[in-house]
């Protein structure tokens, strides 16, 4: 099936009228399907995103990816200008996996040029990922609100390797009261272990080497069950990594609890999220694992 190409509010209408959806939202299809699945993306598409597509394939009858590369998350001193656009690939890769609709909007469609009135993140869009990234999660809500309100989807699904932006849209889909199921999915690694990520392809030879002490300080921890034990696991591997050459600049290594982020004390039990982040020459990479803690 072709896919259907989207610039605007009104090609999305269109859109979903020629997929028999109509414009005030969808109801549940026969067999339990949801009628519209988002997959909110930048582009650059890989495997990662292909099992995002694969996952909502199952939820809802149709498809919807957006690609934009969204300047309200990006910092003055990180890589929007550089962040890899490949439009052509990303199509036919929606294509193959039987995306209905792509929404790929332009900045000026987006965000008006005086845009004054924004989502904030709150308390926790201020830290762990947030401290290191000020307002980044302020862009990130900001513009899934908007995709929300433009695609109307029944269901939204996000990757949990990004686990505190998924936290966060969880949360502002609870406080605003929206309509739409989140659905998180799992990691997907390459063979190595490596997180995949648009901005692996920016990794030498040797960066590479040193990004899967990311991944490695993880399995680590996941070997542990207290909080303080986990931490010192994970910490020998990165410690190790800060002097690999080249090195990794670590910015945390955090234990949190899966709802808040807050960091969790050594007596919590049940789930916590294992994060981490760090960059390795030009490139900045995150990852997590989800731990369950016994007494």
């Amino acid at each position: 099936m072709d896919v259907i190409v989207a610039h605007d509010r009104s090609e999305l209408l269109a859109a979903r009228a020629a997929l028999g959806i109509g414009e005030d939202g969808a109801s549940a299809r026969p067999g339990g399907q949801d009628a519209l699945a988002l997959v909110p993306t930048m582009g650059a598409l890989h495997e990662g995103h292909r099992a995002l597509i694969r996952l909502a394939r199952e939820r809802a009858e149709h498809v919807a990816v957006s690609i934009f590369v969204n300047p309200l998350q990006f910092g003055p001193n990180e890589d929007l200008a550089r962040y890899p656009r490949t439009f052509d690939a990303d199509l036919e890769v929606c294509a193959a996996e039987g995306v209905r609709v792509v929404f790929a909007p332009s900045a000026g469609e987006m965000y008006l040029p005086d845009r004054q009135v924004g989502v904030s993140a709150g308390q926790m869009g201020t830290i762990v990922e947030g401290a290191f990234r000020p307002g980044h999660f302020d862009g990130v809500l900001t513009v899934v609100l908007k995709l929300f309100n433009l695609v109307a989807p029944d269901v939204a699904v996000f990757g949990r390797k990004d686990a505190q932006q998924l936290a966060l849209i969880r949360r502002m889909v609870a406080d605003l009261n929206l309509p739409i199921t989140i659905v998180g999915a799992p990691t997907v690694r390459e063979p190595d272990g490596l997180a995949l990520s648009s901005r692996n392809r920016y990794l030498s030879e040797a960066d590479r080497v040193t990004a899967l002490s990311l991944s490695a300080a993880l399995r680590e921890g996941a070997a542990h069950r207290r909080p303080k034990d986990i931490l010192h696991a994970a910490h020998a591997v990165l410690d190790a990594a800060a002097e690999a050459d080249p090195p990794l600049a670590l910015d945390y290594c955090s234990l949190v609890d899966p709802a808040t982020f807050a960091a969790v004390g050594d007596g919590h039990q049940g789930e916590a999220v294992l994060v981490v982040a760090g960059r390795v020459g030009a490139t900045r990479l995150i990852d997590n694992a989800v731990l369950t803690l016994a007494p």
